[in-house]
């Protein structure tokens, strides 16, 4: 007995390993044939639209993104200075009222305030000095407004009978001392006798015989009073 083999089985075998060696070689070819397309074809730019396209086939309604409206602010147009000159206007004043001559005044005929400044400066250093004597001096009749004075002259024209004899005890307003509060009536009776006594010290002075009660500023402080006159004189009517 020989130990070689058929030669017919050998070549069988062989063709058989061939067989299967060349398929798994061609399925390795086409792999990478399959591998090197792609590759190929994203290098041209063929996948270049790398983000994934969302089918919106019965998509949600919410689904997409909120779309916010950026509104832009008008601006105005710049503003220019006028070139037209305006006349300003002036307000208008209004007119003061004329003082009337029968307007009452704002003091009371009693008090020291409607008097002169002269006046009423040294009749109030001559009523401290007489109250430190004890004497209280009074003002009884001060400044009058107009209608005041000629009230008293129309009744004292009613008592003495004639303008000329009630002058001289009531001038006319024009001619009234006591209308331009520069002269004032005093009381009580001592009063009259210390101021009579001692005026002219403080430049106030008795001016009528006839009425011992009416003072005015006369003179100045520390020099003797003028002559007193008999009565008041006014001129014609």
């Amino acid at each position: 007995m020989t130990n070689d083999m058929p030669p017919r089985r050998i070549g069988s075998d062989r063709l058989r390993l061939l067989s299967v060696t060349g398929a798994g070689v061609a399925v390795l070819a086409v792999g990478s044939l399959v591998l090197w397309h792609a590759q190929l074809g994203e290098m041209l730019g063929l996948a270049a639209d790398k983000e994934p396209v969302i089918s919106t086939v019965n998509a949600p309604a919410n689904s997409a993104p909120p779309t916010t409206l950026v509104t832009e602010t008008p601006t105005s147009p710049p503003t220019w200075p006028s070139t037209h000159k305006t006349t300003p206007v002036k307000p208008t004043k209004t007119p003061k009222p004329e003082k009337s001559a029968t307007t009452m005044p704002k003091y009371g005929e009693e008090s020291i305030n409607g008097l002169s400044l002269t006046l009423r400066t040294r009749l109030k250093k001559a009523m401290t000095a007489a109250k430190a004597d004890g004497v209280t001096i009074s003002i009884t009749s001060g400044r009058r407004s107009t209608s005041k004075q000629q009230r008293l002259l129309n009744e004292a024209i009613k008592k003495y009978g004639s303008y000329k004899a009630a002058t001289r005890w009531v001038l006319p307003p024009k001619y009234s001392a006591h209308v331009k509060g520069k002269a004032v009536d005093i009381g009580p009776a001592a009063a009259m006798t210390w101021l009579n006594k001692n005026g002219w010290r403080y430049g106030v002075c008795r001016r009528y015989d006839n009425e011992p009660w009416h003072f005015e500023a006369l003179t100045t402080p520390g020099k003797k009073c003028p002559p007193r006159e008999p009565y008041g004189v006014a001129g014609p009517s």
